[in-house]
This record gives C-alpha cells, structure tokens and sequence, in this order.
C-alpha cells in the first residue's frame, strides 16, 4: 500500500480508504489524529473502523470515527465532523472511500468560516472538483 494522503489546510488533510499497514507512516508525516468519515458496511471487516482504531492507536494517533453518507450528510453530522476534526489542535487526517466526501463535509463545515473561493481552491488542489458546491457556500460565505 501507498500512502495517498492530500492537504486541504496546513491541519486538515484527507484520503481515499487508509491502510492500517501505514499508521506509522501516516504519524511520520506529522497527522495526529485519524477522522474516519466510511461506514463500516462498505468495507470488509479487516479495513473496519475498529480495526483501523486498533492500528492508529498503536502508533499513539488518536480515532475519531463520524461515518457519512450523501443520505447522512446532514447539518448535525458536518457539525459534529468540523469539531472532532478541524476544530480539534493537531494534524487530523480524514478519510472514506475516494476521500470525495471527506472534503465535501470539510467544505460544508467551513461554509460560513471561510470565502467559497477560497474552499473551492482548496478542494481542488488536492484534487476534489467541489464546484457545484459554490452558490452554497457562497450563500453561507462571512
């Protein structure tokens, strides 16, 4: 496996499904703590959230564990997202299946925090096309 992990802020990063073979290297490239944002009926049990705590934990990172889905992407879970996540001190990596909806709750939590071009900017350089987000978060934009 190879680590594939992008920046959407000096703190906040995200990735497609982690290995729980690459805890160490994940902490090696400065994450503190891991935000799994995949529901474990996606994954075989050997990628699930337990195990994936049992290997972060390991290495000393701190799990926190909010599963999304595009049903389940509602206003109290992107919340509760942004707070065990980007509000927290530290290095958060968070990840799903292609990291596409890591980036979207991340987006969705800094609506009103930051400008739309600047969240736009961000998911793009890491790779995650968020445009048709825009007239939401310019709604919602400071």
């Amino acid at each position: 496996a190879v680590m594939d992990i992008r920046q959407l802020t000096p703190r906040y990063f995200v990735a497609p499904q982690l290995s729980p073979d690459l805890m160490a290297e994940y902490k090696a490239a400065g994450i503190t703590r891991i935000l799994c944002n995949r529901p474990d009926e996606e994954v075989p049990p050997a990628l699930s959230a337990a195990a994936l705590q049992a290997a972060a934990q390991a290495e000393g990172l701190e799990f926190v564990v909010q599963p999304l889905t595009h049903a389940t992407m509602t206003e109290q879970n992107v919340i509760r997202n942004r707070e065990i996540g980007a509000d927290q001190d530290g290095v958060t990596l968070a990840y799903c299946a292609s990291g596409t909806r890591s980036t979207i709750a991340w987006a969705l939590g800094q609506a009103g925090l930051q400008s739309a071009d600047a969240i736009l900017t961000a998911a793009r350089t890491a790779g995650y096309d968020l445009e048709n987000m825009r007239g939401f978060l310019e709604q919602h934009a400071p």
